[in-house]
Protein backbone atom coordinates (compact mmCIF):
# COMPACT_ATOMS: atom_id res chain seq x y z
CA UNK A 1 0.00 0.00 0.00
CA UNK A 2 2.96 2.52 0.66
CA UNK A 3 4.77 1.62 -2.34
CA UNK A 4 1.32 2.30 -4.23
CA UNK A 5 1.22 6.10 -2.73
CA UNK A 6 4.96 6.05 -3.36
CA UNK A 7 4.32 5.45 -7.12
CA UNK A 8 1.44 7.93 -7.45
CA UNK A 9 3.59 10.97 -5.50
CA UNK A 10 6.49 10.05 -8.02
CA UNK A 11 4.12 10.20 -11.22
CA UNK A 12 2.62 13.84 -9.93
CA UNK A 13 6.08 15.64 -9.38
CA UNK A 14 7.22 14.33 -12.84
CA UNK A 15 3.47 15.55 -14.20
CA UNK A 16 4.04 18.80 -12.37
CA UNK A 17 7.65 19.15 -13.54
CA UNK A 18 6.61 18.90 -16.96
CA UNK A 19 4.29 21.68 -16.49
CA UNK A 20 6.70 24.13 -15.52
CA UNK A 21 9.23 22.79 -17.55
CA UNK A 22 6.62 24.10 -20.66
CA UNK A 23 6.21 27.20 -18.87
CA UNK A 24 9.44 27.52 -18.70
CA UNK A 25 10.50 26.84 -22.80
CA UNK A 26 7.65 28.94 -23.15
CA UNK A 27 9.46 32.21 -21.23
CA UNK A 28 12.71 31.16 -23.40
CA UNK A 29 10.98 31.27 -26.67
CA UNK A 30 9.75 34.91 -26.07
CA UNK A 31 12.77 35.81 -25.38
CA UNK A 32 14.44 34.85 -28.53
CA UNK A 33 15.64 31.24 -27.33
CA UNK A 34 15.68 28.01 -29.99
CA UNK A 35 14.35 25.11 -27.97
CA UNK A 36 16.67 21.91 -29.35
CA UNK A 37 14.89 19.36 -26.64
CA UNK A 38 13.91 18.95 -23.88
CA UNK A 39 14.29 16.26 -20.87
CA UNK A 40 17.61 15.08 -22.58
CA UNK A 41 18.64 11.69 -20.52
CA UNK A 42 21.57 9.88 -21.15
CA UNK A 43 23.62 7.30 -18.19
CA UNK A 44 25.05 10.35 -16.62
CA UNK A 45 21.98 12.44 -15.58
CA UNK A 46 19.00 14.78 -17.52
CA UNK A 47 19.00 18.32 -18.23
CA UNK A 48 15.42 20.04 -18.41
CA UNK A 49 15.93 22.32 -21.58
CA UNK A 50 18.49 22.26 -24.28
CA UNK A 51 18.54 25.93 -26.32
CA UNK A 52 20.72 28.03 -28.34
CA UNK A 53 20.79 31.96 -28.36
CA UNK A 54 22.29 32.88 -31.48
CA UNK A 55 25.67 31.16 -30.84
CA UNK A 56 25.57 29.98 -27.68
CA UNK A 57 24.01 26.65 -26.62
CA UNK A 58 22.17 26.83 -23.04
CA UNK A 59 21.91 23.80 -20.91
CA UNK A 60 19.07 24.82 -18.22
CA UNK A 61 18.44 23.50 -15.04
CA UNK A 62 14.04 24.06 -13.82
CA UNK A 63 12.63 24.56 -10.32
CA UNK A 64 10.10 25.12 -8.67
CA UNK A 65 8.60 25.76 -5.06
CA UNK A 66 5.24 26.69 -4.39
CA UNK A 67 7.13 28.84 -1.72
CA UNK A 68 10.03 30.08 0.30
CA UNK A 69 9.18 28.50 3.25
CA UNK A 70 12.20 25.74 3.32
CA UNK A 71 14.67 28.04 0.67
CA UNK A 72 14.73 29.16 -2.87
CA UNK A 73 14.08 26.56 -5.66
CA UNK A 74 17.90 27.80 -7.10
CA UNK A 75 19.10 26.45 -3.78
CA UNK A 76 18.48 23.09 -5.00
CA UNK A 77 20.73 22.94 -8.22
CA UNK A 78 23.96 22.29 -5.61
CA UNK A 79 27.65 21.81 -6.00
CA UNK A 80 26.62 18.10 -6.99
CA UNK A 81 23.73 18.43 -9.24
CA UNK A 82 25.90 21.28 -11.23
CA UNK A 83 28.54 18.45 -11.73
CA UNK A 84 25.80 15.94 -12.81
CA UNK A 85 24.70 18.73 -15.28
CA UNK A 86 27.85 19.54 -16.33
CA UNK A 87 28.98 15.66 -17.35
CA UNK A 88 25.80 15.40 -18.51
CA UNK A 89 26.01 18.69 -20.83
CA UNK A 90 29.89 16.75 -22.14
CA UNK A 91 28.14 13.60 -23.08
CA UNK A 92 25.61 16.05 -25.09
CA UNK A 93 28.47 18.03 -26.73
CA UNK A 94 30.21 14.93 -27.92
CA UNK A 95 27.25 13.14 -29.10
CA UNK A 96 25.34 15.86 -30.84
CA UNK A 97 28.07 19.20 -31.42
CA UNK A 98 30.39 18.27 -34.45
CA UNK A 99 32.04 21.42 -33.73
CA UNK A 100 33.35 23.85 -30.77
CA UNK A 101 30.39 25.79 -29.78
CA UNK A 102 30.06 28.12 -26.63
CA UNK A 103 27.58 26.72 -23.66
CA UNK A 104 26.59 27.95 -20.14
CA UNK A 105 24.33 26.54 -17.50
CA UNK A 106 21.06 28.64 -16.49
CA UNK A 107 18.49 27.94 -13.77
CA UNK A 108 15.13 28.81 -13.92
CA UNK A 109 13.90 29.76 -11.14
CA UNK A 110 9.49 29.09 -10.32
CA UNK A 111 8.62 30.73 -7.22
CA UNK A 112 4.94 30.47 -7.01
CA UNK A 113 4.27 32.59 -10.22
CA UNK A 114 6.66 34.37 -10.56
CA UNK A 115 9.76 33.08 -12.78
CA UNK A 116 13.02 34.01 -12.71
CA UNK A 117 15.84 33.29 -15.46
CA UNK A 118 19.28 32.73 -13.80
CA UNK A 119 21.55 33.29 -17.09
CA UNK A 120 25.14 31.83 -16.20
CA UNK A 121 24.07 30.54 -12.79
CA UNK A 122 27.02 28.34 -12.65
Amino acid sequence: MNYISKQSTQKNKRLVGSEYEKIAMDSLAKKGYTIICNNYRCKFGEIDIIAKMQECLVFVEVKYKASSLYGYPRESVNYKKQQRIRLTAKFYLRQYEKYEVSCRFDVIEILGDTLTHLEAAF
